[in-house]
């Protein structure tokens, strides 16, 4: 029989493990996901593993962060071939709730993080980041971790969670995982599956046009010069839009005029109906 990672599906349960665990004197850390793994997700439990004893991961596959036009009923379910991969890795327990255990009948409440969540992905996704913030919470009280790990691939998310985490006074260090690429250099992400062999081409010119624009920003090319220039490249690589490039502050997201501190640019291009999302440090 193929081994599998442990799971629980209560809170109560989480908390009992938790609980036990401290008594021991251990630390605890929180890698929160939705499932359907990757290689991505993996580096994210080796990573906290280097700090913590004992490391969750948490599958839940979110409602209230699916806009109108997404499909969470399409969202891929992938509990059994998710928990074979976590008994390969630090893992030492799987929170898995289902929709009425995290939103029980009654709940009302919402976290809402202005400012950081309303440019980008929040005005491209209404309510997304609410969503985000509001499970993010409940999974961080309900384990109580010392560490939570996010990857910086969704960089508008893990700055949107360090904000709320400072603002709210809970107490966990918000660790940064490293973004993991492909051997082309595209992101590591579940979308990847869904281009085709010549999408997928065009795909690994992402990152590649992306550098040459953390190149000219360091250079000192006017930054607004620097994010005509990659998005025309894009273009022409054979992207069939562009959402956005931004160079924005790395704290706090906003647009920059020009550089003065560590700084971000934030990107995302369309090929066919596949919405790709990237980003590099600039002056790091």
């Amino acid at each position: 029989m193929t081994d599998l990672c442990p799971a629980v599906r209560t809170v109560a349960d989480l908390r009992a493990h938790v609980k036990a665990w401290r008594a021991d004197g251990l630390k605890v850390g929180l890698v929160p996901t939705m499932g359907a793994l990757h290689h991505g997700h993996l580096s994210l439990v080796e990573a906290i593993a280097e700090k913590v004893d004992r490391v969750v991961v948490s599958i839940f596959v979110n409602p209230t962060q699916f806009g109108e036009g997404e499909d969470f009923d399409a969202y891929p379910r992938t509990e059994e071939t998710d928990r074979t991969k976590l008994a390969g890795t630090p893992a030492s327990l799987v929170f898995a709730p289902n929709g009425a255990e995290m939103y029980p009948a009654g709940f009302a409440s919402n976290i809402s993080v202005s400012g950081i969540s309303d440019r980008f992905e929040g005005a491209a996704r209404p309510g997304h980041f609410d969503g985000v913030a509001t499970v993010v919470t409940k999974l961080l009280l309900q384990c109580l971790p010392d560490v939570a790990i996010f990857g910086e691939k969704d960089y508008q998310q893990l700055a949107v969670i360090r904000r709320f985490a400072t603002d709210l006074d809970i107490p966990v260090e918000i660790m940064a995982g490293t973004l993991i690429r492909e051997n082309d250099g595209l992101a590591a992400s579940s979308r990847n599956a869904y281009l085709n062999p010549q999408e997928r081409e065009i795909a690994g010119q992402f990152n590649v046009i992306l550098k040459q624009l953390v190149s000219d920003a360091e250079k000192g090319m006017a930054l607004r010069k620097t994010e005509a220039k990659a998005t025309d490249a894009l273009l022409a690589a054979g992207f069939k839009a562009v959402d956005y490039v931004s160079i924005v502050d790395a704290d706090t997201l906003e647009p920059l005029e020009t550089l003065s501190g560590p700084a971000r640019v934030l990107a995302v291009a369309r090929i066919g109906s596949v919405r790709l999302l990237d980003n590099m440090a600039i002056g790091a």
